[in-house]
């Protein structure tokens, strides 16, 4: 088939680069002058199915609503006129419930882990390289009830699967030498060892070029999707900016866009924009940062160890599409930065970004067919859409080529 991805993020290169191995012509239409230029440019760096648990539940409700008029949280909610943010919250809201919680937790975390094993596999494959380091991810806590009460999540995910270990501070700085000079203020934390880091934008770069060299993928850089051409049951080809594109299976990959063609349509797709922050900085003295990733729970940072920089990332704010930043954002992240690693890095010379996650109200990602016959969505993967994103390609392709997928479909095919 002639197989058209709209967008060359890290969800869209992965699905072309399957299409592509299953023999179909594919063709990548992306607004950007590259591949990884919007939401998969710099995220936490994390592949994390130790951070598979959803958003929606009901510690987060309380947070959601205090974020409206509390803007020094980690989730922050800037009210304006916009009647699909409305729309969504009602529908993020009603998954809040610790039945829901469970139920997009366990899908996620099933994706998670088998992503994970995709991506080793692309790498082991293909010889990509991508700053990657596999020795776990760090979830830690400051205080004693924090840790008491934050390792539940982590524990019904250790019971579907999710390998993890419960740790004091002396395991966890034992661990994370890089972490030895706030011993005393970390209470405890779980390790997942399967986790691990990597730089999803020199994953996209390379995979990408990849694809195009050896599989024949098509990118048609700096083109802007305006449309779908339809007919009956079918979409005929896409409508660009640089004229029509034919097509006999179209996939939306445009991350937070997604949702904006979608209803253009008539496809119920509620991914909505939240924004994140993130710095990637080059280590002064390499000795005084981490030697894996972490995730500093109480004051919501993240960061990674990607070769000899620091990547930190923080904020989850409901703005809509507005991806401009204030050095001041920063403030918070460079702050717990230091605290965690001193000396480590020169905030003067980090690279500053804000981008958009295109997240479901149910943290769960939408994966199938949608209203058309040839029509299919890989979209809505959050905040671990570089976790996710190269299962979610496996078992896309896998839909498309009628075949049934490696892993259980319930919960991830769209409409089901």
């Amino acid at each position: 088939m002639k197989a058209v991805v709209l967008g060359a993020g890290v969800v869209g290169t992965a699905a072309a680069y399957y299409l592509a191995a299953d023999g179909h012509e594919v063709t990548v239409i992306e607004r950007h002058p590259a591949p990884a230029r919007g939401t998969s440019q710099s995220n936490a760096g994390l592949v994390s199915p130790g951070d598979a648990t959803a958003w929606a539940s009901p510690a987060a409700m309380k947070t959601f609503l205090r974020g409206l008029y509390n803007h020094d949280l980690g989730i922050k909610v800037r009210l304006r006129f916009d009647p699909y943010f409305f729309a969504w919250s009602l529908r993020f809201l009603r998954q809040c419930t610790v039945a829901r919680l469970r139920a997009n937790s366990q899908v996620k975390l099933r994706l998670a882990l088998y992503s994970r094993d995709c991506i080793n596999a692309i790498s082991a494959d293909t010889g990509i390289h991508y700053d990657e380091r596999k020795k776990g991810i760090l979830y830690f806590f400051r205080s004693q009830h924090s840790l008491d009460t934050g390792t539940d999540n982590y524990r019904y995910l250790a019971e579907h699967g999710l390998p993890i270990e419960i740790v004091g501070r002396d395991r966890l700085v034992e661990l994370e030498p890089g972490l030895a000079g706030v011993k005393e203020k970390i209470a405890g934390g779980v390790y997942s060892p399967i986790d691990q880091t990597g730089d999803s934008r020199q994953f996209v770069e390379k995979l990408a070029a990849h694809a195009a060299e050896k599989l024949g993928v098509k990118f048609l850089y700096g083109t802007t999707v305006e449309g779908l051409d339809i007919e009956g049951d079918k979409v005929r080809a896409v409508m660009t900016s640089a004229g029509p594109v034919a097509a006999d299976a179209v996939v939306i990959s445009m991350g937070p866009e997604s949702g904006l063609l979608g209803r253009r349509y008539g496809i119920d797709l509620p991914v909505y924009p939240v924004k994140g922050y993130t710095a990637t900085i080059p280590l002064e003295d390499e000795s005084k940062g981490p030697t894996m990733g972490g995730v500093d729970e109480d004051q919501l940072i993240a960061y990674s160890r990607l070769g000899n920089r620091l990547r930190l990332a923080s904020t989850a704010e409901f703005t809509g599409f507005d991806r401009t930043f204030q050095p001041r954002d920063f403030v918070p992240m460079f702050s717990t930065g230091k605290e965690l690693f001193p000396g480590a890095f020169d905030e003067k010379k980090a690279e500053l970004w804000a981008g958009l996650r295109p997240m479901m109200p149910n943290s769960v990602p939408v994966i199938g067919r949608a209203r058309y016959k040839n029509l299919y969505l890989d979209t809505g993967h959050g905040h671990v859409g570089w976790t996710m994103a190269c299962g979610s390609g496996k078992f896309l392709a896998d839909l498309v080529a009628g075949r049934d997928p490696d892993i259980d479909p319930r919960g991830l095919v769209y409409g089901n």
